[in-house]
């Protein structure tokens, strides 16, 4: 079951309305279009009104027949607007990384609406951990924190250093660095990330990569 956030994102996307033009176009009907796809045509009919998504291979055998890409049913043609209104309960939570139990904190992206942007903004929630085994992640560009509350342990090249409600701090991020509450008080944040040989407008991965002396730097989350 699809969230109402995910509903409505993909609904931006037409898929179901640029389904019913490529088969428009080739002048077919529901039922030919279910011979040439294997699919029946009450589930086309489903997919072209949008009262059903459907998955990348039901997409990949439409797509087949019509000779287009899998992009074509996801490249948005509208011009973006000159301001992009992220609402609170339209944001996701993620944990840094994979293994949730084993994430320092979790974030929400501030900005995923915006197209071509230069920059990426996080709220980020801030757990409990250790100072002598930090989970330290590296990735080209900079880094700008804002806390927002409680205390944050904020570790770079080896060194910890404590910041509290209202102070901020600018670091290279792709030195290895790493964060972790500091006492039992809710611990928050804004970070503004910016990468560095990263594409600009591209989407930083939300899973954390640790940071070892022999591993390539690649773009992360905050």
């Amino acid at each position: 079951m699809l969230s109402e956030t995910l509903r409505k994102e993909l609904g931006r996307y037409g898929i179901g309305e640029r389904l019913r033009a490529l088969r428009l176009r080739k002048k077919l009907g529901l039922v030919e279009l279910g011979r040439h796809t294997g699919l029946s045509p009450a589930l086309l009919s489903k997919l072209e009104t949008g009262r059903l998504v459907p998955t990348l291979p039901t997409l990949q055998r439409i797509a087949l027949v019509f000779s287009v890409g899998l992009e074509h049913f996801f490249v948005r043609e509208e011009r973006p607007d000159p301001v992009a209104v992220h609402r609170r309960k339209e944001r996701m939570r993620f944990p840094d990384r994979a293994n949730a139990r084993g994430a320092t904190f979790e974030f929400e992206s501030l900005d995923y609406k915006a197209l071509q942007r230069p920059m990426n903004g996080y709220y980020a929630e801030f757990r409990a951990a250790s100072a002598d085994r930090p989970s330290e992640h590296a990735h080209p560009g900079v880094e700008l924190i804002y806390v927002l509350s409680g205390s944050l342990g904020l570790k770079v090249a080896g060194n910890e250093i404590v910041l509290a409600r209202g102070d901020s701090a600018y670091l290279d991020a792709s030195r290895p660095h790493a964060y972790r509450r500091v006492g039992k008080a809710r611990c928050t944040a804004v970070i503004i990330t910016v990468p560095g040989t990263d594409v600009a407008g591209s989407f930083p991965s939300p899973v954390a990569r640790p940071a070892t002396a022999s591993s390539t730097l690649k773009p992360a989350s905050p």
